[in-house]
């Protein structure tokens, strides 16, 4: 039976002890200063959102820059114990005061290692035990500090780290490879429809001004939880996309408000906070599609023109216009008008044309589906080793990820 030592997070850090990280407010993001590293940037996964990172504008700044092996946990709030262990490779960054920071001691313990016991179930359920009722857990730098980690022998934890590493670098890659094939799309929409660079430049004289609502409508067709309790939906809501970009499959009787169907034709884009762009095209992974009312589902009048719809949605010209029609403060919680969307002109090609374009989109769109489902799996993989390997069920060296 392999020997399992205990510490604690702290023992294990360089210091001994957490540092809570600078008490200044986000600026919009500039090459000049540093970035800031808030909760709000952090996934649950360990993974940061980088699609509104902003920066920090404080004379103190450097001295909270993080340093590979640091990692820093949420300490209060819904998000209490979220975490993100730094290597050096996302950039360099300023740690925000609602996050604590440990610098883990690689003398003491494989750094990485730490990293994935904190994501593990153990883990979550520490972390859970400081939620009573209706609190949301608080956790000051002393108490995190004393977190217990159970400690493999050495050899174990390098293994552990070199099997569950490498399926997070195939996770990487095909994160990688998305971000390259959207913004090819959007490259290819761009160059088409913005630029007319096929065409000469100007846009070709059989192409007539038009609005979406011409060539797309709006669905509300709604689902009610209540009325099928038991059924198991997909379900695409707003923190399933700031989380992962995957929807949540769970039992109808947990959610609370009616949703709107989705099927294998829909688009759709957020209409809270416009100005976070948050576009999805449903995979239908299930028979049960639905949707949070927050978003605005659009379906193509002729089916195949579905992806020239989401790049459409997908592209800045939109995101001006519907940016441009929203209720509420800019100080809360904003949402753009549905109707004003359909409003929105463009230069409306011939059919065909619209064909060659989804010809050439649809094949992209389609693999960053793929991959986002592969990632989820492998994900799955990950988090159901992670024990097992934690506690000797399984033998690293017979292993070969």
């Amino acid at each position: 039976m392999m020997e399992i030592q205990n510490a604690t997070l702290a023992s294990l850090s360089v210091d001994g002890r957490g540092s809570y990280g600078i008490g200044a407010s986000a600026v919009e993001r500039s090459e000049d200063l540093y970035t800031y590293l808030r909760i709000t940037d952090i996934r649950d996964d360990g993974t940061l959102n980088m699609t509104d990172l902003k920066s920090v504008d404080d004379d103190k700044a450097a001295q909270y820059l993080l340093k590979p092996n640091d990692i820093v946990f949420a300490r209060t709030g819904a998000s209490t114990g979220r975490n993100y262990f730094y290597d050096g490779t996302d950039g360099e960054f300023v740690y925000a005061g609602f996050l604590i920071k440990f610098s883990i001691d690689p003398n003491k313990v494989n750094p990485k290692y730490v990293k994935y016991y904190c994501l593990s179930d153990a883990y979550r359920g520490w972390i859970h035990s400081f939620n009573t009722g209706s609190t949301r857990g608080n956790i000051n730098a002393q108490t995190l500090g004393g977190m217990p980690v159970p400690i493999p022998p050495r050899p174990q934890q390098d293994g552990i780290v070199d099997i569950l590493s490498s399926i997070d670098e195939k996770i990487r890659k095909n994160t990688e490879v998305n971000e390259n094939l959207t913004e090819q799309a959007r490259a290819v929409f761009q160059a088409w429809f913005i630029d007319y660079e096929p065409f000469g430049g100007v846009a070709p004289s059989d192409w007539h001004p038009s609005t979406l609502g011409q060539i797309a409508e709006m669905k509300t067709d709604s689902w009610s939880p209540a009325n099928n309790p038991n059924v198991v939906v997909e379900h695409y809501s707003i923190p399933a996309f700031d989380e992962q970009h995957f929807p949540v499959f769970e039992i109808a009787s947990g959610i609370k408000s009616n949703k709107y169907l989705l099927n294998s034709n829909s688009v759709m884009i957020s209409k809270l906070n416009p100005g976070t762009k948050r576009i999805w095209r449903p995979m239908c992974l299930s028979a049960h599609p639905v949707c949070s009312t927050e978003f605005i589902v659009y379906e193509a009048k002729k089916q195949d023109q579905r992806d020239y719809i989401y790049s459409i949605l997908d592209s800045v010209p939109f995101l001006n216009h519907l940016c441009s029609h929203t209720t509420g403060s800019t100080n809360s919680r904003q949402r753009a008008t549905p109707k004003s969307t359909l409003d929105f002109t463009l230069c409306l090609p011939p059919d065909s044309v619209i064909e060659d374009f989804c010809q050439i989109v649809t094949p992209m769109y389609d693999l960053i589906a793929s991959n986002i489902v592969e990632n989820q799996s492998l994900a799955k993989v990950r988090d159901n080793l992670l024990p097992r390997l934690m506690y000797g069920e399984l033998d690293v060296s017979c292993l070969d990820l």
